[in-house]
């Protein structure tokens, strides 16, 4: 235990998840801000991190030359050289970073006769299998309807928000089960669903909008008998799927009903609004038997080549997070073009890697380097560890323990000072200086256990 691995990105030198020299334990310490490590104090378990397989990543993943696709899926799913993801998410028919809106059946068939999946064999299916090859290993898959087809709803549009119809609750319900199966059918298991992206947005791509109490009632009467009833309990439910602001109100009325309540697995939540990293720990609190998943992020407006505080403001967010119960993070698109779509309604955003499609280039965002700083470190099966600092340094920190016990630490300074620190750990120091506007990872092996 005399050394610590470090991996190192900063903004003003060329360190990007670069190894740097190993620091090393001694008996004393050499600041007055110390970061205290402790391994028996345990919390959450964590489920990995990943990225969203939508039509837009998937149509500019098949624009690129076959050497830049490898790159693309190594530099995501390869478990050494990459960022390690193990988590999918994916999109139940059309979403706003689909080319346009699409079903998977035809209009007004209540009975789903002419269900099928045929759209995704195209691109999106394609992706995923390419992934799952270079992880070598399945991904766990969570999926995600942005809005039920237009004749089911109350505005007769996709788009443009709207409510799912009464009298459609059950054939939507077994829509979500015709997907799972139809999936599993082309070899790819979902292991996890939400009810509904982002319930509480009227949105003018596809979109739809429910209550606490529509959710509440979809999910308790429909959605989760009919999963049980076909034999799909196995999949996991997720509610609210949006942002941390009113997480805890929203969900609190659905878990409040015993009846609702032992269909869910859990809640997913976003980063959009609001950082109020708290909501997480409230709900943690009144229903710790629940798991928090962080289901979708980005950068808005467009690309960001070159912003630095693109990925500040992921480390920021992933420590506020999980230093708050949650449990795994899934970005959102893995590519976009250099546009930042495409978009069928124009909402273009930033991804960590952005594939220029006229170019054939490649561009690393910051977002991907702080995001590697997780992921590529923090197994699955990994549960957070008590870390705490004293003293005048304005990190943020978390740690980890892994399974193989190895103990990963994150620190993160956004300051434009450098902040000197020691990590103590079973009662030694090891003195660090984390440059301005940089992220370190430290690995203590801890050989003795």
């Amino acid at each position: 235990m005399d050394k610590i691995r470090v991996i190192h990105t900063s903004r003003y030198t060329t360190d990007r998840l670069k190894e740097k020299e190993s620091i090393v334990f001694s008996k004393g310490k050499s600041s007055d801000s110390i970061l205290k490590v402790n391994k028996d104090r345990t919390y959450q378990k964590i489920v990995g991190f990943g990225g969203a397989f939508t039509e837009a990543a998937a149509y500019t993943f098949d624009r690129m030359d076959k050497e830049k696709q490898e790159e693309i899926i190594k530099s995501y799913f390869d478990p050494i050289n990459g960022l390690g993801y193990s988590l999918g998410r994916v999109h139940i028919h059309s979403c706003d970073f689909a080319l346009g809106n699409y079903t998977y059946v035809e209009e007004n068939d209540t009975e789903l006769k002419t269900f099928n999946i045929s759209h995704e064999k195209k691109w999106l299916l394609p992706f995923i299998d390419l992934a799952r090859k270079v992880r070598k290993q399945d991904l766990l898959l969570l999926a995600s309807p942005w809005s039920p087809p237009g004749w089911m709803k109350s505005n007769g549009d996709m788009n443009n928000g709207g409510k799912l119809l009464p009298e459609y609750y059950q054939v939507w319900a077994n829509y979500y089960v015709k997907y799972i199966q139809a999936m599993k059918e082309e070899g790819f298991n979902i292991w996890a669903i939400t009810v509904q992206n982002e319930p509480a947005a009227v949105q003018v791509w596809d979109s739809c909008i429910y209550s606490a109490e529509e959710e509440r009632d979809f999910l308790k009467n429909h959605l989760g008998p009919t999963l049980e009833n076909a034999g799909l309990s196995d999949v996991k439910i997720y509610i609210w799927d949006h942002n941390r602001d009113i997480l805890f109100e929203r969900a609190d009325t659905v878990l409040s009903d015993v009846e609702a309540a032992k269909y869910v697995y859990g809640v997913g939540d976003h980063w959009y609004v609001s950082e109020e990293f708290e909501s997480l720990s409230k709900l943690h609190d009144k229903y710790p038997d629940k798991h928090i998943l962080f289901t979708e992020g980005c950068q808005e407006g467009g690309v960001h080549l070159g912003s630095w505080d693109t990925g500040e403001r992921y480390g920021r967010n992933m420590i506020g997070d999980f230093t708050n119960w949650q449990e795994g993070w899934i970005d959102w698109n893995l590519i976009l073009d250099e546009t930042g779509g495409p978009n069928h309604v124009g909402n273009l955003c930033d991804a960590p890697i952005i594939a220029d499609t006229k170019t054939q280039q490649l561009h690393y965002n910051s977002s991907y380097y702080y995001i590697g700083h997780f992921s590529k470190y923090i197994k699955p099966g990994a549960v957070r560890i008590e870390s705490a600092l004293e003293g005048s340094s304005s990190i943020k920190q978390v740690a980890f323990l892994n399974e193989d016990k190895s103990i990963t630490l994150v620190a993160m300074n956004e300051s434009e000072k450098n902040q000197a620190f020691d990590i103590e750990y079973k009662g030694q120091y090891a003195k660090y200086e984390l440059e301005p506007h940089s992220i370190a990872t430290f690995i203590i092996a801890d050989i003795e256990g």
